[in-house]
């Protein structure tokens, strides 16, 4: 049946959807809360911080559950189901828009329209509210509240160290109830199946079945609340959007592949557990594997033969499987069929990757480096990982013979630990670098040109709360030489000091090829007055410089966001008149100690930067610790850039050193190059 519907009709929704009504909700901002609760967690005021931080937690719940619900019930009463015709589609699309614009507006009011930052964002995910938390309710001695929060923080966050001792001193406390440790952010799908593993394991098929029914259930209704938070803007990062000029199909079809792409990511974003890199392998099927099983272990053999071929619809052929619903098959003397669930889930998922096969080639993006542009995040028809043993491990060092030992380029440089006497491989400590005047010189420059947050998004503290960070990279403080706002030889003293270590690394460790600069960065972490009593986190968490550590499997994954390029890292040290600030090697645990550097002026420490030397930094608790911090590859490729340029300008200034002084016809312009 044609529908014709008119031009005003549809300019009216259009206008419906961008003239919003007033806020009818009074829900708070929850960045302004966060943001709040910060400042007073500086001040002190803890009673404070539990206020704004809970609040921004309950509004963050609040905001998200709104946009879901939102979207589904828009979705459910502006169906695109009987559309054929343009001015139809768009009918639905206005209408579904004006819809959940008009239904989170209810809920939340003006906060709707409220852009929150990519940071703030990043930190709810990451659970940092939790870290102010269960330190607010140390302080007002609601020590059941902090081991909750403190809980909660650290199923995301597992190779914080401090955290981990906090929970054992919370543990040992007296009165201490084993209710206490919840994580508030649990996802109810993984928290099922989990607890159903456990009465497996111990033989309970009956309260297994039921928790694995539960899980299911959960997991397919997180499913669609992740699709459906999909819908919300989408990140063109291929596109300049100052100049998007496609047309309105290529955008709607950029948009909508991006759509797309986030909702295929739900599979795995749902097989992930908190502060985990990779996802559980085979893990929606592994449900019903259990399932099949333990309905046999009940004799309930109708139930176990339905869940074995819903396992086939994931893994179809699978020879033990098959055998399995052959004898179940023989058993109960008739066929059954998989779960209408299973089936229509997996029509979806195929569905998807053929429009995402589309849509790649109309958008041409190219995903990550090791990702398929056709299925992204790696996975394979349905989703079969690749095996955690037959993962390609990263904890090697870079892909050549491992020696050291080399000549150290410079007379007055001492070797005092090399990789045996440090516990471990291509580690090396050497003292005098650089000379005690040298040392001074590059600190009073620190104190100049470094700024808080370089290289952390402007974070003040990006690593910790009771620290400030600060930083420079050597183009920036070559740029204030040139200025005049610092002495031109102290900018190059720090240019040639990173060059002199870059030299003796490259030498000690023998290395076959040219050593180059990944990233430069002239730094120092304050420790923030009033704020180091009873301090027990690290000034850096313990990490790895090129994998991403994942203490729980005992693996360093090699793949982004980690900086897989880097292969060696080197620290040298401008003072060492600062309480705490040690640096550490562990193992891949991150909890046992290895060795130890206190850091003093001219001392270096350089390493190779793979998972075979997981590091950090205890806690500054009083004064300043400054030091220059090397990143190298062995991959021209992965060259510094500021590094490049800096070599540009170095290269002039010295094609100029016989004038006396700066000749107009130098041609630095310091807006382009600098």
């Amino acid at each position: 049946m044609d529908v014709h519907f008119p031009t005003s009709s549809i300019l009216s929704i259009v206008l419906q959807a961008l003239l919003l009504s007033s806020s009818y909700g009074s829900l708070e901002p929850y960045d302004l809360l966060y943001n709040n609760a910060v400042d007073a967690f500086y001040r002190s005021d803890y009673k404070d911080v539990v206020r704004y931080m809970e609040g921004a937690l309950s509004s963050y719940a609040e905001v998200r559950q709104t946009k879901v619900r939102c979207r589904l019930r828009c979705q459910d009463q502006h169906p695109f189901d009987s559309v054929s015709m343009d001015l139809q589609f768009f009918d639905v699309v206005l209408r579904r828009s004006n819809c959940q614009n008009e239904c989170i507006e209810e809920k939340v009011g003006t906060q709707s329209m409220h852009k929150v930052s990519e940071d703030v964002n990043q930190d709810f995910q990451r659970r940092i509210p939790y870290n102010y938390l269960q330190l607010a309710y140390q302080k007002l001695k609601q020590l059941d509240k902090a081991a909750a929060a403190a809980h909660t923080y650290f199923q995301a966050n597992p190779e914080h160290v401090e955290m981990d001792q906090n929970l054992e001193q919370y543990k040992a406390l007296e009165g201490s109830d084993q209710d206490h440790f919840v994580d508030r952010e649990a996802r109810p799908h993984q928290s099922s199946f989990s607890a159903g593993v456990k009465l497996y394991d111990s033989a309970d098929y009956k309260g297994a079945i039921a928790l694995f029914e539960e899980a299911l259930q959960e997991y397919y209704r997180a499913d669609v609340e992740c699709r459906a938070l999909c819908q919300g803007p989408q990140r063109f990062e291929e596109q300049d959007h100052v100049l998007y000029r496609y047309s309105l199909y290529e955008l709607v079809s950029d948009h909508f592949t991006q759509a797309l792409h986030c909702e295929h990511e739900c599979v795995r974003d749902l097989s992930t557990r908190p502060g985990r890199l990779s996802p559980m392998e085979n893990y929606l099927p592994l449900h019903y594997d259990y399932l099949q099983f333990a309905y046999f272990q009940m004799n309930m053999v109708e139930e176990a033969m339905e869940c074995a071929k819903s396992y086939l619809l994931f893994h179809e052929g699978e020879e033990f499987m098959t055998e399995n619903v052959e004898y179940y098959r023989e058993a109960v003397g008739h066929d059954v069929k998989p779960r209408e669930k299973a089936e229509w889930y997996l029509r979806r998922h195929k569905q998807e990757l053929e429009l995402l096969v589309i849509g790649s080639e109309n958008m041409q993006v190219e995903f990550t480096e090791g990702v398929s542009t056709v299925i992204p995040s790696g996975t394979d028809g349905w989703m079969e990982y690749v095996p955690i043993s037959e993962k390609k491990n990263f904890t090697l060092a870079p892909p050549q013979e491992l020696r050291e030992g080399g000549p150290l380029v410079y007379d007055s440089v001492q070797l005092v630990q090399n990789s045996k006497a440090l516990n471990g491989t291509q580690r090396v400590l050497l003292d005098d670098v650089i000379s005690v005047d040298e040392c001074a010189e590059l600190t009073n420059l620190a104190h100049t040109v470094t700024m808080a947050g370089d290289g952390y998004r402007g974070k003040m503290s990006p690593h910790t709360p009771n620290e400030r960070f600060e930083g420079a990279t050597v183009l920036k403080t070559l740029q204030y030489g040139y200025e005049g706002r610092v002495p031109l030889r102290s900018a190059r003293l720090f240019y040639d000091a990173s060059e002199r270590a870059r030299r003796i690394i490259e030498s000690y460790f023998l290395l076959n090829s040219t050593l180059h600069f990944s990233y430069t960065h002239l730094v120092c972490r304050t420790a923030i007055t009033g704020q180091q009593d009873h301090r027990n986190d690290l000034s850096h968490p313990i990490h790895a410089d090129n994998c991403l550590l994942d203490p729980e499997a005992n693996e360093c994954w090699k793949e982004p966001p980690a900086y897989t390029y880097r292969d060696y890292s080197a620290l040298l040290y401008l003072n060492g008149d600062f309480e705490g600030g040690e640096f550490i090697f562990t193992e891949m645990d991150a909890k046992t100690v290895t060795a130890q550097v206190k850091p003093k002026c001219g001392r270096m420490v350089g390493f190779s930067s793979g998972g075979e030397n997981p590091h950090g930094v205890r806690a500054v608790t009083r004064g300043q610790r400054c030091a220059v911090a090397l990143w190298f590859t062995l991959d021209p490729l992965f060259r510094e850039l500021e590094r490049l340029q800096a070599d540009e300008v170095m290269q002039a200034l010295d094609n100029q050193s016989s004038q006396s002084q700066w000749d107009t016809s130098l041609n630095i312009n310091p807006k382009d190059e600098l």
